[in-house]
């Protein structure tokens, strides 16, 4: 009997979900640091990061196969014991915690810059916990369903994104390899931050309904925030010359003045408000994934009262210290580097040790 069977996901909402929490916040500051790094060549530094992501995400997909109804948690106690695991568990709920908050402070200085300048922030946060708790309590069934609905109901925003293509400037794009190799593998930090998050496969992997179809999962999902980021990536590089992108924060949200209504003076305004369903894939399913670890280490079921606390924890938080612009910048570099050695480095280790255990397993029968 599968242990994890009462919340089962199917292999759309575990594409979807893992996407979304890819592209999330991500996506507004990306063109900017491609173009700070490697200049219009940063797209190339995209296509290299997708690659990495790529393999990385199908060698935890072969790690999680030889346990296929475990979390990584699960299989790192009956591999090492269980002090090993509860370190693991400890590991992840920081992780994801971290990730998670990151993603909402980055959220919540968007909102306050283009939105709500006046709003304290610790209501901002309140605001946009609500909803993440009364989604994320009621397990991964429902945040997989969340998930789909917020990518399905986003299909439309490329089309908008197209709208001032006519004022674009192609030959801000050539020539390739301008500057050589150098600025584009400079740029690879960048890109590795915008395709961290697929760790969640840790926890979600046992969820999902029909696992043979993981590693299709993980290609499409990969190729799916591969082609946002190249496309609002092209967008933002032809329209913006390769000087004037660097002065905008978000470019992906500045792009957006170029479109005129008549009955809309800013539109941008009304894009961010609708963006914050996007946004909110940073860290719902985050603080989910941080809630069922805690769970698990202290042998819980139930999420509810986690996220209750964890909720909480954030608000007070909030109205004692809000990171600024920097101190945001600043969270997402250590992210780049810790999700470097969670979600690159420790699957490969991970597959190592398992190649090993299970042949010391042979000789030893023999």
């Amino acid at each position: 009997m599968k242990k994890y069977a009462f919340n089962e996901i199917t292999l759309m909402q575990y594409i979807f979900l893992n996407s979304g929490i890819q592209i999330s916040v991500t996506f507004l500051s990306l063109p900017r640091k491609l173009a700070e790094q490697a200049g219009t060549d940063g797209w190339i530094a995209l296509l290299l990061g997708w690659i990495l992501s790529l393999a990385a995400s199908l060698i935890l997909i072969q790690v999680m196969k030889r346990y296929p109804d475990d979390t990584l948690l699960d299989l790192l106690t009956s591999l090492s014991g269980k002090w090993i695991g509860r370190m693991a568990a400890i590991l992840l709920t920081l992780y994801f915690l971290f990730f998670g908050y990151e993603g909402i402070v980055r959220a919540i200085l968007v909102i306050k810059i283009w939105v709500l300048p006046q709003t304290p922030n610790y209501l901002i946060m309140i605001i946009l916990l609500i909803p993440a708790y009364l989604i994320a309590r009621n397990g991964f069934t429902v945040l997989g369903r969340y998930g789909e609905l917020v990518i399905l109901i986003s299909l439309w925003i490329p089309f908008i994104y197209l709208a001032p293509i006519k004022e674009a400037h192609w030959l801000h794009l050539l020539p390739v390899l301008k500057e050589g190799w150098m600025p584009i593998l400079s740029a690879l930090p960048a890109t590795i931050y915008s395709f961290v998050g697929f760790a969640s496969t840790f926890i979600l992997y046992p969820f999902l309904r029909n696992k043979r179809r993981a590693a299709l999962g993980v290609v499409v999902f990969n190729t799916m925030s591969l082609l946002t980021y190249l496309f609002i990536t092209a967008a933002c590089f032809v329209y913006f010359s390769p000087d004037e992108i660097s002065e905008y924060n978000e470019p992906v949200i500045t792009y957006l003045k170029a479109i005129e209504f008549r009955f809309i003076e800013r539109i941008e305004i009304l894009f961010i408000t609708f963006y914050l369903f996007i946004f909110s894939l940073a860290w719902i399913p985050a603080f989910s994934i941080s809630a069922f670890c805690t769970n698990w280490l202290v042998g819980r079921k139930d999420s509810r009262g986690t996220m209750l606390l964890l909720c909480g924890i954030l608000v007070m938080t909030t109205y004692f210290f809000m990171p600024s612009y920097r101190q945001s910048e600043e969270m997402k570099s250590i992210l780049s580097k810790a999700g470097l050695g969670v979600e690159y480095i420790l699957p490969a280790c991970l597959l190592v040790y398992i190649w090993i255990h299970d042949r010391f397993l042979r000789r030893k029968a023999l």
